[in-house]
């Protein structure tokens, strides 16, 4: 089984600049694509980032939905690492709990993504790349 990658991003600019300059639109962008590029990547994953992205955005309003999405894309990542033939080390939970230290979930959830892109060598995103399971 094969499947396409995703796209190496600087952490900092993920978490902090981006954000900032766009004044927090481009956290739900990237949010979108990072889920987008989960399912690319793995086809047995069942993802839909449009779904994924709204429960961020305005999912606060019955306050559960950007909690559950959060875990969700963690667990979507450690698949990912596991699917790639690496350890699976993306922690769902500690993506929540990051949610609540200055939105340090983008950090550390593109650092995870990155490791996995790393592991095939960089190569651009959309890449196919063999599939370990």
């Amino acid at each position: 089984m094969d499947g396409r990658t995703g796209k190496a991003r600087n952490i900092f600019l993920v978490w902090l600049i981006w954000p900032l300059i766009t004044l927090g639109i481009y956290f739900f962008v990237w949010y979108y694509k990072i889920n987008r590029e989960a399912r690319d990547f793995d086809r047995r994953q069942d993802v839909n980032p449009v779904l994924a992205m709204l429960a961020q955005l305005i999912g606060w309003i019955i306050i559960v939905p950007p909690f559950v999405s959060t875990y969700r894309t963690g667990k979507r990542i450690a698949h990912m690492q596991r699917a790639a033939g690496l350890e699976g080390s993306c922690n769902a939970w500690i993506g929540l709990i990051l949610m609540f230290v200055a939105g340090l979930q983008a950090l550390y959830y593109q650092h995870e993504l990155n490791q996995i892109w790393r592991h095939y060598g960089g190569p651009p995103a959309g890449t196919v790349v063999p599939l370990q399971r």
